[in-house]
Formats: C-alpha cells, sequence, structure tokens
C-alpha cells in the first residue's frame, strides 16, 4: 500500500534506455470503481501537442525506483483509447473533496488516499475534519467499503462504521482465555 501523494511527480523508467523517460502528474481514476486507469505523464522527449498519459496495464512493474515501462512508446494520448478519454475529460481527483455522512453531516476534506499497488485500487481515504473538530480528531480514514456514493460535490459515506465481529468457536480441550470476560453464575447455571 502507497500513499496516492507519492506517486505523484514520480518517475517513470523505460528498460530500453535503462533511464527515467518522464514524470507523472496525477491519476486518471474511475470514480465508480476507485479505480486508478492510468497517469498523465510528462516527459522532455514527448509529444507535448496533447497530454500523455501511461496506462497501468502498460507498466511492467512498480518499484521502489518508480514506474516501470518498456520504452517511450507505451505512452498515449486521450484519444487514443475512447473509454480512457471519458475519463481523463471528467478530472475526477478524490483529493480536495467535501466527506459527508448519509445524513448530511460534514466529515471534512480528503486529503490524500491510499493505493493497493497490485490493482491500483483506492483503498482507503485519510480525511482532514474541520478545523473546530481538528482539536479532537487529526485525521480519519475512511475505507472504501464505507463509501455509499460519489457525486460531483462530495463522497458519501455511511454515518457509522461496523467492524465485523469476530466469532469464538470454543474448542475442546482448550485453554481458559484470561482476557476474556467470565461468566456471571447465573449465565452458567442457564447453560446446563
Amino acid at each position: 500500500m502507497l500513499l496516492g501523494s507519492s506517486l505523484t511527480n514520480a518517475p517513470i523508467m523505460g528498460i530500453q534506455t535503462g533511464s527515467e523517460i518522464a514524470r507523472t502528474i496525477g491519476p486518471i481514476v474511475d470514480p465508480a470503481t476507485l479505480g486508478i486507469l492510468a497517469y498523465e505523464v510528462s516527459g522532455h522527449n514527448l509529444d507535448m501537442s496533447a497530454p500523455n498519459l501511461l496506462r497501468i496495464a502498460d507498466v511492467r512493474e512498480f518499484s521502489d525506483i518508480g514506474f516501470i515501462v518498456d520504452s517511450i512508446d507505451e505512452f498515449i494520448h486521450p484519444d487514443d483509447v475512447i473509454k480512457l478519454r471519458d475519463f481523463y475529460d471528467q478530472h475526477f481527483d478524490p483529493t480536495g473533496m467535501n466527506v459527508i455522512d448519509e445524513t448530511r453531516h460534514k466529515l471534512g476534506k480528503v486529503v490524500d488516499f491510499t493505493i493497493e499497488t497490485s490493482g491500483f485500487i483506492i483503498q482507503q481515504l485519510s480525511i482532514r475534519p474541520p478545523l473546530l473538530r481538528s482539536f479532537n480528531t487529526t485525521e480519519l480514514l475512511i475505507h472504501r467499503s464505507q463509501i455509499i456514493e460519489i457525486n460531483n460535490n462530495a463522497i458519501v459515506v455511511h454515518s457509522q462504521a461496523k467492524a465485523p465481529e469476530p466469532k469464538l468457536n470454543e474448542v475442546v480441550g482448550s485453554y481458559v482465555n484470561p482476557f476474556r470476560k467470565p461468566k456471571s453464575a447465573s449465565e452458567s447455571s442457564q447453560e446446563k
């Protein structure tokens, strides 16, 4: 997992040249799935008559030195892939968006997000609460499963997230867990 901000201005290395051929500018995100489809890129040797994109599907590997691609030929223009052009034109970026709960209560603004790098999917949003509430809380983390809706104005999340309760199964001959709440005498007698 990586912070989305760490992939802005990240180097793109070409295997053919063995050197840096471009740098990322920002992600192209599908708001319906929160998947990163491509990155807009810039570089000295790129045709700057139109925006240049690097599709995630064309990345050979991602490592600590940046994105690794075969060559400069991996870069495309938005018009080369019709579906990608639609997402590029939307300019969706979760950073800076307001986050509200289903009761329309403002939770704050997105300041960053966490990316799962094996599929380049946004997993969590880092939320900075409004000024008055920032005295109690520095940042909130919202998991993608808590998101109800993403619209032009805000990201809507569930008002109360419930973590799944662990299921406890008693094993025959198991030891007594000193951290488990002991049953009262009335509860023990009712089970018999």
